[in-house]
């Protein structure tokens, strides 16, 4: 336990912060008029360099979550494949900003994260927003 009182590789404490993360990162502002959702990952990417390079590292934060969990080793390259191509396309200026729109790389590291933990740790699963509890 951490000195919060929190276990920080508590699958369930992990699966609520990849998710709160992903979500701040991909969809958290919605485009008026239109409705489609962006978020964080794609307004930094309008800073040149920089943003490319913080929302990177803050993807690479689920990565981080992901080792802790103890996924494969192919897992966790997959993640960083897709972290390392969404950071790489984003310098380039305007294509990069359109694909940073439309390749949500932390949405895809999340399927796999949650692939993950749906196999090796059922007690984590949500349906409709509230955490299941399964028999052992």
């Amino acid at each position: 336990m951490s000195r919060a009182g929190i276990d920080s590789r508590d699958p369930q404490a992990v699966r609520v912060r990849v998710e709160m993360l992903e979500k701040l990162l991909e969809r958290s502002i919605t485009i008026p008029g239109i409705r489609y959702k962006i978020g964080l990952d794609a307004v930094l990417g309008l800073i040149p360099v920089g943003g490319d390079i913080l929302s990177g590292l803050m993807s690479a934060y689920i990565i981080w979550e992901a080792r802790n969990l103890g996924m494969s080793r192919w897992a966790l390259t997959r993640m960083a494949g897709n972290t390392v191509f969404d950071t790489v396309i984003g310098f380039v200026p305007l294509v990069g900003d359109a694909i940073d729109v439309l390749f949500r790389s932390n949405t895809r590291n999340l399927r796999i994260i949650k692939a993950h933990m749906d196999r090796h740790h059922p007690k984590t699963a949500v349906v409709e927003g509230t955490v299941t509890r399964r028999a052992i």
